[in-house]
């Protein structure tokens, strides 16, 4: 039986009521998103809280607020944020983020989302874990647009998505005046093509920062450098 928690160097994530367990996806997007000078966060879709924990780790003056829909994952989230030596800096809200931006709540410097985003693929069983795995609750459209009412006109908005998909998300993003200005695309290993994609926003129309991580570079479990230096903050192996 898989362990019920996910043992990190600072902190612990309990993982027993969230449909979306700890992953590499969510992992990267922590410990990549900028925190430098910034003062007040939200992550969308927050799930076990994972995300949220990990940037009130990296920048002890940031706030953060974590919404999640689902009645569970928040119950998780709360419990993790309470637990972690950061829950004073911590607010998790049960709350659908369609809904979400038409409250009157202050803008933010960083906003964050591991989103849903299986579009095509046949829904699970289960109907919380298709929930946060598909875009049918929160469309690229919705996400993007919403992003851009609650963000300040010098934040940053960073997602991780497939690769395949974006494209259209950035379009997207386009529509609602936000730029790509960063991306870390990231190769399983050497020889596969890129998996997943990390990805920076502004209202600023800057030239694109590119980058190319390889996840495990010598075989399996065998970290690549640059992945070990990014998360080496987080993870008890590096």
């Amino acid at each position: 039986m898989a362990n019920t928690y996910f043992q990190f160097k600072e902190f612990t994530i309990h993982q027993d009521k969230a449909a979306m367990k700890v992953g590499t996806d969510g992992v990267l997007l922590g410990a990549w998103a900028d925190v430098l000078h910034k003062s007040k966060a939200l992550d969308i879709g927050t799930g076990t809280g994972l995300i949220a924990i990990m940037l009130a780790q990296r920048n002890p003056s940031l706030n953060i607020t974590a919404i999640d829909i689902d009645q569970d994952a928040i119950l998780q989230a709360k419990e993790n944020a309470t637990l972690s030596p950061w829950k004073d800096r911590i607010s998790i809200n049960q709350a659908d983020f369609t809904n979400y931006v038409n409250q009157p709540v202050d803008k933010f410097d960083l906003i964050v989302s591991n989103p849903p985003f299986f579009t095509d693929s046949l829904k699970n069983e289960c109907d919380k874990k298709s929930a946060a795995r598909h875009n049918d609750s929160l469309s690229f459209k919705d996400l993007t647009k919403g992003v851009a009412n609650l963000l300040t006109a010098d934040g940053s908005f960073c997602v991780v998505l497939p690769s395949d998909q974006q494209a259209i998300f950035t379009d997207f993003a386009k529509e609602a005046n936000l730029h790509l200005n960063k991306e870390l695309k990231l190769k399983p290993t050497p020889k596969k093509p890129e998996k997943r994609v990390l990805l920076q926003y502004s209202f600023q129309e800057l030239p694109i920062q590119s980058e190319v991580m390889i996840v495990e570079e010598f075989g399996r479990h065998q970290y690549s450098e640059a992945y070990k230096k990014l998360t080496k903050d987080f993870y008890l192996k590096f």
